[in-house]
């Protein structure tokens, strides 16, 4: 019982002097041997500045001044952090040995430097084995890491500003006004954090949890679970990461208003086309892999009017990234991209459509898209399945038209959208069995032309809106199609009676060829055959002017009791009215031909007659009035010549 009592007198006395030691050290020595500490701990030079107090209750603990942690030595920007005070408390058995517990933590208005040289180092690599305290290697030896002895109860960080440089790129992020809040309990456990940041002036909050922080400080890959709330919306992840970095998990996004979440995270307000993402919900699987490679899994995408499920690969890692993506969408509505107005449509009679087209998002990235769609609005032009392979290289997309569904036919070909000196768009296709009807009504406004026709078009164009696009349209085609029907005009009553007034034609089959040049089109070989007559036409359609001036030719077929009969009707005005009306005099120069001939013939017969008989003249077959008189005159004068040597 003796070696009890003597075994607790000692450790009371032990307990005595370790206490009463600490009254007797000065504050500053306090300050020395902790920032001798941490500098062994992190490998960085710590100093603390101003007076530094010690507290023994109700925590046991020491607070200072201005305190630095040193940066890298090949950096110039200053001391890696910096703070106008901090408080650490800790348990008491932390003054005998064994690992540090930090029961709380608090530091005020600290400055944050995080820097990446033009050779990949970065200057928060801390905490291993031969590195000196500015931060190198010290003597050549490989560093190794080492476990950092300590956990944290509570941590508060107030007022704090992190600037992140990146040396290679010459990228600089200044953030400003931030507060921090971690609870790490023990080492090898979960640690929690709250973070709130004003990158932009309104709150943007950061919080979560991550799982064996001790192993991950180790380089492991451990749980994190954490989300993001910005002014315009939130993004959550639920998985796996590491430091290097290593990410894996599910991401949520549900962002109301994508301009509003951008500019509360400081990158300013972007103005998304409708149905691109002016607002985003869903999910998918990511995986990011240490050269910056990320993978999206399981994809699906509301984006405001469209959905896009699917996958793709994405390297970050690149000046430019680079995508490579399989994606599927229902009914994908890209008319925002043609400039149609809230309407859809092209404006009716007041033209196409002035807004500028921002095509900027083609120097995002580069790769490849595989898109297949059940059906696409572009605005005027509405198309069903399709299946497309888009390339995008340096602002330049091409669109490889595998499968295109439009107006009951299939169109194959490529289209290409250039931005790379101004906006530029171009193609060749190739159209079989289009329904005419529905595709000139939704194209030009023309409503009256129904038939089903194959096509080829090559064309381009260029300028920052759609109407500058369809007046600087050049190129070729040509149209062939069977049975249609023209309507609001009967070519056979026409022909007939002169009737103009409504009814249909229908004819057998068409064919045209055409060119275009600063946004007209023109033709001069339409020939069309219908039962009873045959059509020629040619002119102009103005494609950026919207206007047409057309010549139509209907001839009425030679029969037994019948002759050719030409009616030519000039087509002339907008495509929303254009007035149709018989050409009168080129109508007589065609049907009158024969008679004024006839009518010329008979009239040089009577004259001549007339001069035989006044003059006493006989026109020989073949010899005009005109030699018959001066021969007649000749025969006088030789005779009366004669006359004067008898």
């Amino acid at each position: 019982m003796r070696w009890v009592f003597r075994l607790i007198g000692l450790l009371i006395v032990i307990i005595v002097v370790a206490v009463g030691s600490l009254f007797l050290l000065p504050g500053d020595r306090i300050a020395r041997i902790a920032a001798d500490q941490i500098s062994s701990a992190t490998g960085r030079k710590v100093t603390m500045q101003g007076d530094t107090k010690i507290s023994f209750y109700p925590v046991l603990g020491v607070s200072t001044g201005v305190v630095e942690v040193a940066n890298a030595d090949w950096s110039e920007a200053g001391p890696m952090l910096r703070a106008d005070s901090l408080k650490i408390g800790v348990e008491p058995n932390a003054l005998f040995g064994g690992d540090i517990r930090i029961t709380g933590l608090e530091m005020v208005n600290p400055a944050i430097r995080l820097e990446r040289a033009a050779n990949g180092r970065v200057n928060w690599e801390l905490g291993v084995d031969g590195v000196a305290q500015s931060g190198q290697s010290d003597g050549g030896a490989p560093a190794q890491s080492k476990r950092l002895a300590l956990t944290l109860d509570r941590a508060l960080i107030t007022g704090a500003s992190l600037i992140y440089t990146d040396h290679g790129s010459g990228e600089v992020q200044d953030f400003r006004n931030m507060d921090f809040e971690l609870r790490w309990p023990s080492y090898d456990g979960t640690a929690t954090f709250e973070a709130t940041l004003r990158p932009a002036g309104e709150a943007v909050r950061i919080n979560g949890q991550l799982d064996q922080v001790g192993q991950f400080l180790d380089g492991a890959v451990t749980g994190v679970a954490a989300n993001l709330t910005s002014p315009g919306g939130s993004l959550g992840f639920a998985g796996r990461a590491g430091l290097q970095p290593q990410l894996e998990g599910r991401l949520d996004v549900d962002i109301a208003s994508t301009s509003g979440f951008m500019a509360g995270l400081g990158l300013g307000a972007i103005d998304v086309p409708k149905g691109f993402g002016r607002s985003i919900k869903g999910s998918s699987q990511i995986t990011l892999t240490e050269d910056m490679r990320l993978s999206l899994r399981d994809l699906a995408l509301a984006l405001g009017g469209n959905q896009i499920a699917g996958g793709a690969d994405i390297a970050l890692g690149e000046t430019v990234p680079r995508i490579n993506a399989q994606l599927n969408a229902g009914a994908l509505d890209l008319s925002t991209l043609a400039g149609a107005d809230s309407n859809g449509g092209s404006g009716g009679d007041a033209g196409w459509s002035k807004a500028a087209i921002d095509a900027s998002a083609l120097a995002l990235a580069n790769g490849e898209v595989a898109l297949v769609a059940d059906s696409v609005n572009l605005g005027d032009l509405k198309l069903g399945k399709t299946r497309t392979l888009m390339t995008l290289d340096r602002s330049r997309a091409v669109f490889g038209l595998r499968e295109l569904r439009a107006y009951e036919g299939l169109i194959t070909g490529e289209f290409v959208v250039n931005n790379r000196s101004g906006l530029s768009v171009g193609g060749t296709m190739n159209v079989s069995a289009i329904n005419l009807e529905t595709f000139l009504t939704d194209a030009i406004d023309v409503s009256r032309f129904s038939a089903r026709g194959d096509a080829s078009l090559s064309f381009l164009g260029s300028g920052p809106s759609v109407d500058a696009i369809m007046n600087s349209l050049s190129g070729n085609g040509s149209l062939k199609t069977g049975r249609g029907v023209i309507s609001g005009i009967d070519l056979d009553r026409l022909m007939r009676s002169g009737d103009m007034t409504g009814g249909t034609t229908v004819f057998d089959e068409m064919s045209a060829s055409y060119t275009m040049d600063k946004g007209n089109l023109f033709n001069t070989d339409l020939l069309m055959n219908l039962p009873l007559a045959k059509a020629t036409g040619t002119g102009r359609v103005g494609l950026g002017a919207r206007d047409i001036d057309y010549l139509f030719t209907p001839v009425l077929l030679e029969g037994e009791n019948s002759r050719g009969l030409a009616i030519p009707v000039r087509i002339r005005g907008p495509w929303a009215n254009p007035r149709i009306t018989p050409d009168l005099e080129k109508a007589i120069d065609m049907n009158l031909k024969e008679e004024r001939k006839k009518l010329e013939t008979k009239a040089k017969k009577e004259i001549n007659r007339a001069v035989e008989k006044k003059l006493g003249v006989t026109v020989e077959e073949g010899q005009s009035i005109e030699d018959a008189v001066k021969e007649k005159l000749e025969d006088k004068a030789k005779s009366k010549l004669l006359k004067l040597f008898k």
